[in-house]
């Protein structure tokens, strides 16, 4: 048993301290002080640096904080909770301190519990002694969902079946650690942890520094190699893969954080497919074998085939493939069975009997009401203890017998009584405290810990610090982030000075100059390609807009009159407004119509929609995107949430000014900063083809509206190519000079024929091209787009009928249609003619 090490006397803290202020519960334990107001020997260092500091430097610092996780985008998603996806991750600025005495015992503890555990898991799959002998009951395992029975005797490589362990604890208020829960088919967190930790040595990096805090990369080394060594077959550079539920999973942002700083390829469902037994990722290049995935789905939705037939999160067949060894899944499938609270209870008797030891770190008294004894126990003391699922078949929220009213109580013993297998009863928890820094003080929180063991092969590596969870309100029993909990930064004390640790190679050791492989998943590439259409099609709205904006919020003259007149026309032909009546002119509806088009989240096609939809699709490819693309995505976001104000024209015509702006910054990240591999192209091809189809729909619309130089003058305002038009022609914009520049000059970034030329040289260095070493099936297609854009002689326009220009847009826009199916069809879909084709 862990308890409370003793320490030396400590003095009080001082009058003028942040701790002199700080007042912990009665009767609870606090991390921070000794009963008395007495500060703890190991929090004196943090202590007087934070006095340093002074309250009001401190909360600059916890603003930093939160400015740094929101450039971040760190967010948790909190089902329950309106913003969804979006809600931010809550980092409270003082770190919870471990002493290096109090952490040898705990990592004994943690590391003998996950060997137990991960025997306990040989056993029910393997074996099952432990059944035979009596040592569990069969209604635990056999009664519990959990329990796959398509997964016994599937052993995975070393017998290993927990790679990664999540174990909650708490203090009693004696100071003594209890496990509260285990976490053990795909444990969250330690993505988490580590952004945590680097926020707060950020934000505190003089007190990070002093406190000689263990790092945490080593940790992740460790599990890195581990994993490694589980591939099947031995590979010396296996394949392995991060497997997500996808984006609107609650720790999503953790799974793509993983990915990009293990460097594993983070993979959804669809990506993988099972052909003979084996797993492949779907590529650009075609099926890559998978050697090791690292899931975060959880076990029964991992195959659709043998264990959940509703699932859509799983590959159909991966069941098949591990137990044929031909893939290892970290964890292992079935492996949540002992997240059952029902077997805290059987664990001290069971580590006696598995490891001829007692349990070092107790589970919080626990009665499983599938026996009598103890279901009459909690059935005598409700109104003391807590009750919780024991195999998740009912709400998972627990039940506090205490504060529920005289009927509600009755209901529950009734259930119990009639399903006492489903419950079980724990003594009430009443979690030691830590200083939070709420406001512009120190207040007390609930707190609670997540620590880490992740498997080396032979044994179990403990990460020196955690997920520290506190409470909402001072005093809270739950602590849960779906509750609206936060979290701390977990520092665990050194006796000496820590050395630096890095993922990266040594600078004493050889470089290699071998690639990692950089495979591009299919869905990937489908992805980044509609973020550069979205992208796209967001900013050419923008550009439609501003120009309508700015002569709505102008002086009325005849001229600017007749060029809104063009300009609303041109956004109803375009489908971005209704159609209206020919001699209808613009008037306040049509000024709410267009402000609604800015400002409406639920209008199909708005700047607020096309934003979100923009967010979804880079949420989707997270871990493709660099922390500065996504700070540009952020306050992308954040700037179109502008609200209309007191005077919406003008600051409508703001947002979009301020939207194109935040636009340009992405689109230089993109040409500035990613790597020129396939994921760019298509990025890019996505771009090229979007503004190549609004430009030939625009440029169609102002020759319907057919109003003279107003439309002609507003086209060149919308191609961003003003400008460049009359410092080449000095004169009043004529179709065929207008056409000119926006068609066939080539030199022009925004015309047709500079996005043709793009499109044909990405198509020439697209996979398939370089895989067979001939033309990429799309090229012949981009190439007579080019041809007939460049063989339409615009020379002599005025002689031209408008209806064969019109003929020959619509044929472009119709080509451009084809194109992006054909880009689907060729490179996002595979069939199995493709499968064959690649890897017959």
């Amino acid at each position: 048993m862990i308890a409370l090490m003793s320490s030396p006397p400590a003095e009080r803290p001082r009058t003028d301290s942040l701790f002199a202020a700080y007042h912990p519960l009665a009767r609870l334990y606090d991390e921070s002080l000794i009963t008395g107001r007495i500060l703890r020997p190991y929090w004196e260092g943090l202590a007087a640096r934070l006095d340093k500091l002074g309250g009001q430097e401190l909360s600059a610092r916890a603003e930093n904080a939160r400015r740094i996780v929101r450039e971040h985008g760190v967010t948790y998603n909190i089902y329950s909770d309106p913003r969804g996806v979006d809600h931010p991750w809550e980092l409270d600025i003082i770190p919870l301190l471990i002493s290096p005495t109090e952490w040898r015992a705990l990592e004994r503890g943690l590391a003998q519990r996950t060997t137990l555990l991960n025997l306990i898991l040989t056993d029910l799959y393997g074996s099952q002694d432990l059944l035979r002998s009596g040592a569990l009951p069969p209604a635990l395992v056999f009664g519990n969902p959990a329990f796959l029975r398509a997964c016994h005797g599937i052993r995975p490589p070393k017998d290993v079946y927990l790679h990664l362990h999540g174990i909650d604890l708490a203090r009693s208020p004696s100071g003594e650690w209890w496990v509260l829960a285990d976490r053990t088919q795909a444990p969250s967190g330690t993505g988490y942890a580590l952004e945590n930790r680097i926020v707060i040595a950020r934000v505190l990096p003089e007190e990070y520094r002093q406190a000689q805090a263990h790092r945490l990369a080593a940790f992740f080394a460790r599990q890195c190699e581990a994993l490694r060594s589980l591939a099947p077959g031995g590979s010396d550079n296996p394949h392995i893969v991060l497997l997500t539920p996808g984006p609107h999973n609650e720790t999503y942002f953790e799974h793509a954080y993983l990915a990009r700083y293990l460097g594993f390829t983070l993979v959804e469902g669809g990506d993988l497919t099972v052909r003979d037994s084996r797993v492949f990722l779907k590529t650009l290049e075609g099926l890559q074998k998978v050697d090791v995935i690292l899931r975060r789905v959880d076990d029964t939705f991992c195959d659709p085939l043998e264990l959940r037939g509703d699932s859509f999160l799983g590959v159909a067949g991966l069941v098949q493939a591990a137990r044929a060894g031909n893939v290892t899944l970290a964890n292992a499938l079935g492996s949540s069975i002992v997240e059952s609270p029902a077997f805290l209870a059987f664990l001290p008797t069971l580590c006696k009997t598995l490891l001829g030891e007692d349990l070092l770190i107790p589970g919080v008294a626990t009665w499983w009401c599938g026996q009598g004894q103890e279901q009459k126990y909690v059935l005598e003391h409700l109104d003391e203890i807590v009750v919780k699922p024991a195999f998740g078949r009912v709400s998972q929220l627990p039940f506090f017998g205490g504060e529920l009213s005289a009927r509600a109580r009755e209901k529950l013993a009734n259930d119990i009584r009639n399903r006492p297998h489903d419950y079980v009863g724990q003594e009430k928890v009443a979690f030691s405290t830590a200083p939070a820094w709420i406001g512009e003080k120190l207040e007390p929180r609930g707190v609670a810990v997540r620590f880490f063991a992740a498997s080396t092969g032979e044994t179990y590596s403990i990460m020196p610090g955690g997920l520290s969870r506190i409470s909402s309100q001072a005093g809270d029993p739950v602590l849960s982030m779906q509750s609206g909990g936060g979290t701390k930064d977990t520092w665990v004390l050194s006796d000496e000075p820590v050395a630096p640790v890095t993922l990266l190679t040594p600078s004493g050791q050889p470089a290699s100059t071998n690639r990692i492989s950089t495979e591009l998943p299919s869905r990937v590439a489908d992805n980044l390609f509609w973020l550069g259409r979205y992208s796209e099609r967001l900013e050419g709205t923008l550009r439609l807009l501003r120009c309508v904006l700015g002569r709505m919020s102008g002086e009325n003259s005849s001229e600017a009159g007749a060029e809104l007149q063009a300009l609303i026309e041109i956004l109803a032909l375009t489908e971005r407004l209704p159609r209206r009546d020919a001699d209808k002119s613009p008037a306040c509806d049509t000024e709410s119509e267009v402000l609604q088009l800015v400002y409406s989240a639920d209008r199909v096609g708005s700047v607020r929609e096309l934003v979100l939809r923009l967010r979804q699709i880079a949420s989707t490819v997270r871990d493709r995107l660099s922390e500065d693309t996504w700070r540009i995505l952020n306050r992308l976001q954040l700037d179109s949430k502008s609200r209309a104000g007191r005077i919406p024209l003008a600051n409508a015509l703001g947002v979009c000014n301020t939207l194109i702006v935040d636009l340009a910054a992405f689109s230089g990240m993109e040409m500035e900063n990613m790597t020129r591999g396939h994921g760019w192209r298509f990025l890019d091809l996505g771009r090229r083809l979007e503004r190549a189809a609004n430009l030939v729909d625009t440029i169609r619309a102002a020759l319907v509206v057919n109003s003279g130089s107003s439309a002609l003058l507003s086209l060149l305002e919308y191609a961003d190519s003003a400008i460049t038009f009359r410092r080449r022609y000095f004169s009043e914009p004529r179709l065929p000079s207008v056409l000119d520049l926006l068609l066939n000059d080539h030199g022009n970034p925004r015309s047709l024929g500079f996005q043709l030329n793009a499109m044909r040289d990405h198509a020439r260095h697209l996979p398939k091209a370089q895989l067979h070493g001939s033309a990429e099936p799309l090229a012949p297609r981009v190439q007579t787009l080019v041809t007939r854009t460049g063989e339409f002689s615009l020379t002599h326009l005025d002689s031209v009928p408008v209806e064969s220009l019109k003929s020959f847009l619509l044929n472009v826009a119709s080509e451009l249609t084809a194109l992006a199916d054909e880009i689907t069809e060729q490179h996002f879909c595979h069939t199995i003619s493709q499968r064959v084709e690649s890897h017959g």
